[in-house]
């Protein structure tokens, strides 16, 4: 149940990307809605949750191995697709987007062994 400290958010992964969180497609989570401080973030104490945060916020609590393999210093890596509501995350701000209450993340990974 959401309250005020904390969004509902519905997060989804595919192209393998899921075998990085115990081999599950879809989560419903309930986001803190603000942000902590952090030492290694300039941003600050108590912003709305953003997607930066959310990536942060995965890797802490979702994450189940292989972090190099999704995250690159704060966002993910390059051949990750992020999709906000079925919209390219470019077009969205990227990680600065403020994540709203039952929005659909969806993480698709391009990259495939050959």
């Amino acid at each position: 149940m959401a309250s005020d400290e904390t969004i509902n958010v519905k997060i989804e992964f595919g192209g393998g990307a899921e075998l990085l969180f115990g081999n599950i497609r879809s989560h419903n989570i309930a986001l803190p809605s603000k942000a902590p401080a952090t030492a290694n973030k300039a941003k600050q104490e108590g912003r709305p949750a953003d997607i930066t945060f959310l990536i942060d916020w995965m890797k802490e609590n979702m994450l189940k191995e292989r972090e190099e393999l999704f995250i690159e210093g704060e966002t993910v890596r390059p051949g990750i697709l992020v999709l906000i509501n079925d919209v390219d995350w470019e077009l969205e701000g990227e990680g600065d987007y403020v994540i709203q209450a039952k929005d659909e993340i969806v993480f698709i990974s391009t990259l495939h062994g050959g």
